[in-house]
């Protein structure tokens, strides 16, 4: 969850008053924001996030000689490199709303702006990690899958990642201000379109969340496992709209547009596959607020304000092999 820093020429008892309770909507957002490789960046520091990952090491199958120290071997270390961009966008409002509406006019504002700033961050993440080369379909390819989500399928993802030394999640990025992480049952998380849970109920060997919460944390959308895979589910991670040319029973029986299938991604994500900078520390977030009348000659009769948000965020796949995107369609 990330701190917010208001901005501007709202008092600050004002503004804790009236952002205090934001945090919440942030929060049940941004899913991938607890699963990626997290680079916070210090104020005042740099705009450019760089990425270490240690190469895993040849196997040493020689035998040692007696009195001969071996040569050792240099670890392979490779960079990766991402630039951060900002984002933003804000409400106008009227000084005389502000005196006559009978709702905390600033309060909702600023609830609207936490949330299209957190939904902007995880859509601008889910394009960017959803863009990895290891992929799969349910059947068919690109232009022709038009069945759900299976378990033949799910393994075939989760096989393909662990033969390329993925590693189960065992901890994320903690929901709470301070930037740490702690520790969660071990797993692959699997993110997807609400429109495709009923179709993952229906897996074999499916159990609901309300059957294991007590053994941990859930994370946010989590609504049941797999065998090694946790599925949490978002309306952000939106289909390709009638993508296939397939009719038939695709019109009848899976979501579709215009009779074309609409074709859904699955996401498979294993330790350390991205990076993020997070949105975390005091700079993370900005809600910029300026009263009617603080424009000087812009505003001459004290008529107009605006509250808004800024924020600066970048994200980059480190290893295509351990992550893994099954296209699939949806049952109507």
């Amino acid at each position: 969850m990330a701190d917010l820093q208001v901005y501007g020429d709202i008092t600050p008892r004002t503004a804790a008053k009236a952002m205090a309770p934001l945090l919440k909507r942030h929060d049940a957002v941004m899913l991938l924001e607890r699963f990626g490789q997290t680079f916070p960046l210090p104020t005042k520091s740099t705009k450019v996030a760089i990425f270490r990952r240690f190469e895993a090491l040849a196997l040493a199958t020689t035998a040692l000689v007696e009195g001969v120290t071996p040569s050792g071997t240099k670890p392979t270390i490779t960079d990766y490199t991402c630039t951060l961009s900002e984002y933003g966008d804000f409400i106008p409002y009227s000084g005389f709303m502000l005196d006559t509406h009978e709702d905390p006019i600033l309060q909702e504002y600023g609830s609207l702006c936490v949330q299209q700033a957190a939904e902007t961050v995880e859509t601008l993440r889910w394009n960017v990690v959803k863009a990895g080369t290891a992929v799969g379909y349910t059947n068919g390819g690109i232009t022709t899958v038009n069945t759900p989500i299976n378990l033949n399928a799910q393994r075939t993802a989760t096989a393909a990642m662990f033969r390329q030394r993925a590693k189960p999640i065992t901890e994320v990025v903690s929901s709470s201000a301070n930037f740490r992480t702690e520790p969660v049952e071990a797993g692959i998380v699997a993110i997807h379109h609400t429109d495709l849970t009923n179709d993952i109920r229906n897996m074999q060997g499916y159990i609901p969340a309300k059957q294991y919460q007590g053994q941990g944390k859930l994370f946010p959308g989590e609504h049941g496992a797999v065998e090694d895979v946790r599925y949490c589910r978002s309306v952000l991670y939106t289909p390709f709209a009638g993508a296939t040319g397939v009719y038939g029973g695709a019109s009848t029986t899976m979501r579709n547009t215009g009779g074309f299938a609409d074709v859904y991604s699955v996401l498979y994500i294993s330790a350390d596959a991205y990076g993020i900078v997070p949105l975390k520390g005091s700079n993370a977030m900005s809600l910029i607020a300026h009263n009617p009348g603080s424009s000087g000659t812009g505003d001459p009769l004290n008529q107009r304000g605006t509250l808004g948000w800024k924020v600066a965020q970048t994200s980059i796949i480190l290893n295509d092999n351990w992550l893994y995107r099954l296209h699939c369609a949806a049952t109507l």
